[in-house]
Order: C-alpha cells, then structure tokens, then sequence
C-alpha cells in the first residue's frame, strides 16, 4: 500500500514538472479580446493591443492568431518585436515558431533596429538560437554615414557582424566599396572580403580579390591580384597596403608601378609610393623603365632606358612630371648601343642633369669612358655636355686587343645637337692611338701608332668618331709603325677593358 502511494506521489511530481517545463516554453499573451477560431480549436483569435512574451521577448500587434498546441504566433498591422533593450524590429506581419524560436517578418519596409545600426528589407527571419538576422531579397543596412546594400544577407546582432552576399555596396561619406561576398563588423568598421572588390573615392580606385578595408582608417589590405589606381599613377602587386589619407602604398611580391604620364614603369619586390610627396620608391630586384617615344613619329619603336639598383626613388613635380631619379649601389643602365654602370646615380628633370658616383662607366658602341665621377648635361636635343672628374680614362676598341686610349685628369665633352663634336682633356694627358687608312671599299689599312702626352689634349670627333686629336703644351709624341710597337705601351697604366660587365640586353643589368 505504502509503494503504491509513493509511486502516485512521483507519478504526480512528475507531471507537475513536465507542466511546468512546458508552461515556461509557452508563449503568453495579452488582449484587449479574443476568441477561438471556428476552424481550428486550438487557435485563438487576439483582437486590440495584442501583447505576446516568450522567454524574454516581448510582440506587439494590432491582432495575431496564437496557437499554443503548436507553439507558434502569427501577427498582423503595426508589429513590434521587442528582443532586448537595444534591439527591436518593426513590421506589418509576423509569423513565430515558439519551439524553434524563429521569426519571420513581412513589410514594405521591415526594419530591425540594434542600436544605432538600422537594418531594412522587405522579409527578414530572426533565429533566436543564433542571434541572426536574415534576409533573401535584399537589403539596406545604415549606421550613421555607413550604408550596406546586398541581396542576400546575415546579421549577427551579438557580435555586430554582418556577411553579406551578391551585389553589395558599402559606402560612406569617402568611399564606395562594390563585391559580391563580404564581412562587416559594425564595431570595428572592417570590412573582410573574398572575391572581386573595388573601392572607389574622389582620387583612388582600389581592386583586389581578397583583403580587407578600414572604413574608419581607409586603409586596404589587399593580398590577392592587387591594385591601386591614382590619377596617372597605377600599382599592380601581390600584397598591398594603401592608406587614403595620407595617399601611402606600401607593395610587395611582383609589383609594377605605371607613371602614364612620364612613360616610367618600375617593378621589384618591394615598393612604397606616396601621392602627397609625389614620390615612389623601390627595392629587390628593382627595375625601372623610362620608354622614350617620338615626338615627330608615332608610329616609331620606343626606344626604352633600363634602370637598376639595389633602391631607386623617383620623384614627380606637382604637375605630375618627372622630376628626379635617385639611384643607389650596383647601379647599371641599358639603352640601345649605350650602357652604364656606377655604385650610385641622381638624375634632375630640373636642369636636365645626370651625376654619377662611385666608379662609373660609360659604354657607347665600341667605346668606354670611366672616371671618378661623371656629369652629363641634357638638352631638348640630347646630350649637351659631359664633364669626367678625376682619373678620366677613355677606350676605343679596335680589333682584338687594338685599343684606342686617351686619358687624363679632368675631361670636358661638347655635343651639337646630341652629337659629339670635341672634347678637351685637361691635365696630364695621354693617349695611344691608332692611325689608319680606309682606302674606297671602306676597308682599314693600319699605317703606325701614335704614343705620347701633354698637358692638355682635344680630340675632334666626326659621325661619333674621334677624327683629330691635338696636343697641347709642351707634348711628347712619337709615332710607331703597329709592328713595332711594344706590349708596355699598348696600354697606358691602368687600363681596364671592362667588356665582360657591359650590359648586353636589358635584363643583363641585373649581373654584376
């Protein structure tokens, strides 16, 4: 008798419990009136200042149909869904699953507002579980002067995240981003994104396929097929970073940058460009292109300088053309018949004016010029003048080892229209020179060489060749016949043929 009533006693404690358990997962409610629905039994009909609550959520409507078999809660005009202090979303029909805590919403204009976020679309769902918002048939999301547009969508009102899909704009008061897949944070204003983006402002055009974007920085990192477009300025990397408000790219990868106005393309491994000092600068494997295009012609080939060195800056005036060129250790330049290498180089736009430094050489044709420091003066025409400072050595070679050579302290070169037409040695000058004869088929016939010094030399140039030389004060000149001649002066002291580090194609100035 005593088992039985236990049993009876457990037996009701557990149905109290099982009620309770299911009254705590009921929606309650709330109504000026009410009735049952004649079709269906378990449905009442809720009429005036309709107020529904379900764990912790509150449902405001003009009337609703209330099922609480199902647990399930569908309402109409004027509804208000209460999800927390800051959270609350506002349409003209609902439909609520109790069990799944799902919402679905239908409007004109839905809006859920989440503290100073406002989100709007014309059907939104609210999973409960997940503190999602979702939306299918697009949507606007604004908070202050940001405003997301997308047609599908995914709100997460606990971490203020938004990932958004298919025809999505981001904008704001400086910038407008486009793309198709992205994630953004309404607290820190990042925006993540996957697939190809643009952003756009008054200046810039930023690309890339995967990166991110500060709204409040404005500064894009970008790590797939990278862009940045400036006015005439255009950059093309792996890697980027790009802040707009102080116009700063920093590259990395396979980076080329495009100068359209100057016809100057440099690539490397490593750049950075800032618009506001009109400056780029760059590193590893640095090269940089100076396309040279006829004024006169065209349809002409352009003829293209090739600039390397370890770290070259370029610099732009403000109306945007080139002002300077800095170029610094295992510097070496390929053009046509000309080349050059030195340890360190600056080039002004300005005055036209090329200084190098540090054991230059200069190679023309089948010519080489070497001083401790070499100054070359442009003209709209060419080359207008070349000063060689200290341990001037010039070579002509011949044939074999038949070397024209003059050398001396300090040597002055005067063009005519980028033509040379003498140039005057100043200072311990020597030479050895060979004299030829070119009889009417053009052919050469060496006739004895020339070997001697003076104070000062000039040498007369026709169609680029040195055509008279004449010594000054006090020479010591003496003329051999070429088989007569000895192995000692064959060479003036310090001569060096440096043919093997000529560059012999463009890419050769990366050997040294």
């Amino acid at each position: 008798m005593k088992l039985n009533v236990l049993k009876r006693v457990l037996l009701l404690l557990a149905v109290v419990y099982a009620s309770t358990s299911w009254g705590q997962k009921l929606i309650t409610y709330e109504a000026g009136m009410g009735t049952r629905d004649p079709f269906d039994a378990d449905t009442w009909i809720l009429y005036q200042h309709v107020k529904a609550r379900h764990e912790g959520m509150t449902l405001i409507a003009d009337s609703a149909l209330l099922n609480q078999v199902r647990n399930d809660l569908t309402a109409f005009g004027n509804v208000k869904i209460i999800l927390s202090d800051t959270t609350t979303i506002y349409g003209d029909q609902l439909y609520y699953d109790g069990e799944a805590r799902v919402l679905d919403i239908w409007d004109d204009t839905v809006r859920m507002i989440d503290g100073k976020t406002v989100l709007k679309s014309d059907h939104l769902t609210y999973d409960r579980f997940s503190s999602i918002a979702s939306y299918e048939s697009w949507g606007i999301t604004t908070n202050k002067d940001k405003r997301l547009v997308s047609k599908i969508g995914y709100y997460n009102s606990d971490f203020k995240v938004f990932d958004i899909y298919d025809s999505v704009v981001l904008t704001d008061s400086n910038m407008r981003l486009e793309t198709d897949t992205l994630t953004y944070s309404m607290k820190t204003h990042l925006a993540e994104f996957w697939s190809p983006t643009h952003v756009y402002t008054d200046s810039t055009v930023i690309y890339s396929e995967q990166g991110t974007y500060n709204t409040d920085l404005r500064h894009a990192h970008s790590v797939k097929s990278s862009q940045v477009h400036h006015g005439e300025k255009h950059i093309i990397s792996d890697t980027l970073d790009y802040f707009e408000e102080t116009e700063f790219g920093k590259a990395q990868g396979r980076v080329t940058i495009y100068d359209t106005i100057n016809d100057v393309i440099s690539t490397s491994r490593y750049a950075e460009t800032n618009q506001q000092t009109r400056s780029s600068f760059v590193t590893d494997s640095a090269l940089v292109r100076f396309v040279h295009r006829s004024k006169d012609d065209s349809t002409a080939v352009p003829d293209t300088l090739y600039l390397h060195a370890d770290s070259i800056f370029v610099v732009n005036d403000s109306a945007r053309h080139l002002e300077s060129v800095s170029a610094f250790r295992h510097v070496k330049v390929y053009r046509g018949l000309s080349q050059a290498m030195c340890d360190s180089s600056y080039y002004s736009a300005v005055d036209s004016i090329l200084h190098m430094f540090g054991a230059p050489v200069i190679w023309y044709d089948h010519y080489q010029a070497t001083a401790d420091t070499i100054v070359i003066t442009h003209d709209t025409s060419g080359v207008k003048q070349a000063y060689f400072k200290d341990n001037n050595f010039f070579i002509e070679q011949l044939d074999g080892d038949k070397f024209n050579q003059v050398k001396g302290r300090n040597t002055i070169v005067y063009f005519d229209k980028g033509e040379p037409k003498y140039s005057d040695i100043l200072g311990n000058a020597e030479m050895v020179y060979y004299i030829t004869d070119e009889d009417v088929r053009g052919n050469l016939t060496l006739i004895g060489v020339n070997v001697g010094q003076g104070s000062d030399m000039r040498v007369y140039f026709v169609d680029r060749a040195p055509d008279r030389i004449v010594t000054i004060g006090s020479p010591d000149m003496n003329t051999y016949p070429p088989d007569k001649l000895t192995e000692e002066k064959k060479q003036l002291s310090n001569f060096n043929w440096m043919d093997d580090r000529r560059p012999k194609s463009p890419m050769d100035v990366f050997k040294w």
